[in-house]
């Protein structure tokens, strides 16, 4: 099992930059696929970019291509998000999970994912 505790987020003003970071416990951590999902008032939570176990193989949403980087650091049990340009609608609350699936490389839909964190809340102001 593994805990995750996501930080980071804030009030950004429109074009700014956050970097979230995601922390897990446990030694296994490596063996995870990461991914970062986001939720919206009123919206369903979607998928926004996974990283594969060692951080070769990535996946974005085509709405955050070229804005979003996610990357892992194994050594630190961490992985991050980076947002760069950001616009309002980007705002919600972003989350982490890990899915312990061994037959794929990454995996983009909610129920792949078998940990969650608590998430961080992301406003981006006009």
């Amino acid at each position: 099992q593994v805990q995750l505790v996501e930080s980071g987020g804030g009030l950004v003003q429109a074009g700014g930059s956050l970097r979230l970071s995601c922390a897990a416990s446990g030694s296994t951590f490596s063996t995870y696929i990461m991914g970062w999902f986001r939720q919206a008032p009123g919206k369903e939570r979607e998928f926004v970019a996974a990283i594969s176990r060692r951080g070769g193989t990535l996946s974005y949403a085509d709405s955050v291509k070229g804005r979003f980087t996610i990357s892992r650091d194994n050594a630190k049990n961490t992985v991050y998000l980076q947002i760069n340009s950001l616009k309002p609608e980007d705002t919600a609350v972003y989350y982490c999970a890990a899915a312990r699936d061994v037959l794929r490389s990454v995996v983009t839909t909610l129920n792949q994912y078998d940990y969650w964190g608590q998430g961080t809340q992301v406003t981006v102001s006009s």
